[in-house]
């Protein structure tokens, strides 16, 4: 069982000093911390990382106990930077070491969960460059010739966690 959206919001206000233990969470301010989360779980979405977390239809149809279904690698990522947007929110600065980790875990789901483009080299289209060198007179093609038996990178297999 993955993360409750309510468990990471928990988490990201412990993050910044306001634990749930010593300090009572309004209603509002969770109201609020969710349609943050929400919305950046949608950014990173639109970024192409795709981690299995399920976004809302409507900011009023989002659910505090709804499970995340996301994978125990991305949940730090994601209460350290849900705490870097709501620290200001509450009048919080972030630690250096909760800036730290949620830059670090960001580029460590973009560089794991990401999805990249398919790269394709077109025949027609890569410059030769300076230092190949004609073999003749007559030929004038500045682009790179490639044997007709070459294969071209296929599509591999897709990082998507649902």
């Amino acid at each position: 069982m993955g993360w409750t959206k309510r468990e990471i919001i928990n988490q990201s206000f412990s993050e910044i000093g306001l634990a749930n233990y010593a300090f009572d969470l309004q209603p509002e301010a969770l109201q609020m911390a969710l349609r943050q989360l929400d919305a950046m779980m949608a950014r990173w979405y639109s970024k192409n990382i795709r981690i299995g977390y399920p976004l809302p239809g409507s900011p009023g149809s989002a659910d505090l106990d709804q499970q995340t279904k996301v994978s125990d690698v991305a949940v730090e990522a994601i209460y350290m930077s849900l705490a870097m947007l709501i620290a200001s929110g509450f009048g919080k600065t972030p630690s250096p070491d909760t800036r730290q980790a949620a830059s670090s875990g960001y580029k460590a789901l973009m560089a794991a969960f990401a999805k990249r483009p398919q790269l394709t080299i077109s025949r027609d289209a890569a410059p030769a460059g300076q230092g190949n060198r004609r073999s003749g007179y007559g030929d004038t093609n500045p682009f790179l010739s490639y044997p007709d038996n070459v294969e071209m990178p296929k599509p591999g297999p897709s990082l998507e966690f649902e």
